[in-house]
């Protein structure tokens, strides 16, 4: 059974940092992709950076430039980090991540079966 757990949320002022982390319990051999999403109330679940096996990354066009998604791969299971750098209040929402296998470019578009509970991140401007 896959299991992922987020961590790092909190609430900050605009223009601070959050790190989330990400822990995936199983390891995924090639062709997979981890990602983080956001849900804000009253709007739809967003992608908002990814990485996937070969080390690609993909990021919305609101987050550029401000997050950077990495991942640690062990023998027995991954973690997967968003640095979230120059917050606004528009980043506030549950931030949630995924993981599975995909094919190359649906980072962000692969209907992932493996998903954690979420962290919520609040930004206070």
């Amino acid at each position: 059974q896959v299991q992922l757990v987020e961590s790092g949320g909190g609430s900050v002022q605009a223009g601070e940092s959050l790190t989330l982390s990400c822990e995936v319990s199983v390891h995924f051999d090639n062709g997979y992709c981890m990602g983080w999403f956001r849900q804000a109330p009253g709007k739809e679940r967003e992608g908002v950076a990814g990485i996937d096996s070969n080390g690609m990354t993909v990021y919305a066009d609101s987050v550029k430039g401000r997050f950077t998604v990495s991942a640690s791969n062990a023998k027995f299971n991954h973690s997967l980090y968003l640095q979230m750098d120059s917050l606004t209040p528009g980043d506030s929402a549950m931030y949630l991540c995924a993981a599975d296998w995909c094919w190359p470019d649906q980072t962000l578009t692969a209907a992932y079966r493996h998903w954690g509970q979420g962290t919520q991140v609040t930004v206070l401007g």
